[in-house]
């Protein structure tokens, strides 16, 4: 299946009132703006999905310099390396605004995920497309900063 064909199927499939039908293994939760949902270093047990409200992923390097790697929307998923065996948070996860969150324990998500073939072609293909995003953003930011230390490094007379 083509990432189109996938992206059709995400837009014809309704993830929220999907996951509202999953028995067991997830709960909502209200995040005020600003309150942590969990930081780096945390146990990485459980998928998010943004029901209402905006969350920003930062990561903090070992001399403590934070970076933003991502900033997330209602309908967007988060936390999802616990289904790849990330046994630990690689970020922070804060709410930009009052938040609604759904947490979905990884092993609900694993079972529906092999159940329900329409979550899972609609699943991946808003990691394929989050993806192609993050990898476009990465590369205007090297290339930008590239260029900008390149063209400060000419006005020094380097």
């Amino acid at each position: 299946m083509t990432l189109v064909t996938a992206a059709k199927k995400r837009s014809k499939f309704d993830p929220k009132t999907f996951l509202s039908t999953i028995d067991g293994g997830r709960k909502v939760v209200a995040f005020p703006k600003k309150q942590t949902i969990f930081v780096q270093g945390d146990r990485s047990d459980a998928v998010f999905y943004i029901q209402k409200g905006k969350v920003k992923l930062t990561v903090v390097s070992t001399i403590g310099k934070e970076a933003t790697i991502g900033i997330l929307n209602e309908g967007d998923f988060f936390g999802e390396g616990c289904l790849t065996g990330q046994a630990l948070r690689l970020c922070c996860a804060t709410p930009m605004t009052d938040c609604s969150v759904m947490r979905i324990d990884k092993n609900a998500m694993v079972e529906v995920l092999h159940r329900e073939h329409a979550f899972s072609d609609m699943f991946v293909a808003y990691l394929l497309t989050r993806n192609i995003r993050y990898e476009e953003d990465l590369v205007d930011q090297l290339f930008n900063s590239s260029d900008i230390a390149i063209a400060g490094s000419f006005r020094q007379g380097r």
